[in-house]
């Protein structure tokens, strides 16, 4: 009789439903290819009551932390909430995610269900993603997890995480390559219709750390011209030049009031506004580039690679989609 591998997916009231729902899919569909029951997808809670999700909705749990049970969970995964990052585990929470994650072969997290397991001391140690709007979050609140913030999943161990939301179905596909291959999930990927392989990191999504005006009101000023003004030349003696200071001391102030080196600053307001051109899908990189004062288009790849971490070409033909269909 062939094995049946139990995944366990717990979630808290207010979950983000995709992190739960989106996973369940993919093993759900992985069956579907076989014919045959590999997965048994299961919904675990705090009780028997129906968790109510962010959204509204409101699932049904199959096993709660309170139930005595011997039935071995083959896969543990914890679902990310928007109030995640916030929640305390309780003592018996701790002692079931402990005790569950270490008989499981793996476990892991969707999104931010990684400080749950970080609370319990299961990621230690551990390379680790989560959404990239708290990762840094993580990072400060425990210093023993090595945290990527642009990593669409990652797998350390026995433990395997995911980025925000719908990168749940994406841990899940790569599960899913682990137990049955390439083929089966290829399968899975293409009926589900997503990528096999997603393209690229999650920072491409974000816009936390674009540049924004800071420090004192005339280096903001500053700030808002050369934002205006992004084909001009903005080396430090210029702009040090309109600010009527030194070099060397409107270099020290930028640094320190604003976070960042004057150069450093420019290129990502730039990036930033690349980013803007790209997503109506009007421009091609070679236009953005002029427009944004790039010296040419092989210098705003450079610049998009480290920023954004795809080429302005793969980010316009992605993401100039969802503008056109808007």
């Amino acid at each position: 009789m062939a094995t049946v591998h139990t995944i366990a997916i717990f979630a808290v009231p207010g979950v983000q439903l995709l992190d739960v729902a989106g996973p369940l899919d993919v093993f759900a569909e992985a069956n579907a290819q076989l014919g045959k029951e590999h997965y048994r997808p299961l919904v675990a809670g705090m009780s028997a009551a129906p968790i109510r999700s962010s959204s509204g909705a409101r699932l049904l749990p199959d096993i709660t932390i309170r139930e005595e049970t011997d039935a071995a969970i083959h896969t543990l995964l914890v679902a990310g909430a928007p109030h995640a990052p916030d929640l305390d585990p309780s003592s018996a929470l701790r002692r079931w995610l402990t005790e569950r994650a270490r008989r499981a072969r793996r476990y892991g997290s969707i999104c931010s269900g990684a400080f749950l397991l970080a609370g319990c001391g299961l990621l230690d140690g551990r390379r680790i993603t989560t959404h990239w709007s708290v990762a840094s979050r993580l990072a400060e609140a425990f210093p023993m997890v090595e945290v990527d913030a642009d990593a669409i999943y990652v797998a350390d161990g026995k433990v395997r995480t995911a980025a925000g939301v719908t990168a749940g179905l994406d841990l899940a596909l790569s599960l899913v390559t682990e137990d049955l291959g390439r083929e089966v999930a290829l399968r899975v990927a293409s009926q589900l219709v997503m990528y096999f392989k997603r393209p690229g990191g999650q920072m491409q999504f974000s816009r936390r750390g674009e540049a924004m005006p800071a420090g004192r009101s005339a280096l903001q000023e500053l700030q808002r011209w050369v934002a205006t003004h992004l084909t001009e030349d903005h080396s430090v003696p210029r702009l040090a030049e309109r600010m009527q200071l030194s070099p060397r001391h409107f270099a020290r102030l930028f640094r320190t009031e604003v976070g960042s080196t004057p150069a450093a600053w420019v290129e990502a307001i730039r990036v930033s506004a690349a980013r803007d051109r790209l997503d109506s899908g009007q421009c091609a990189p070679k236009q953005v580039a002029a427009d944004c004062g790039f010296s040419n288009v092989d210098h705003l790849r450079r610049a998009f690679m480290q920023h954004v971490g795809v080429t302005p070409a793969e980010y316009r033909k992605r993401h100039a989609a969802f503008a056109t269909d808007a």
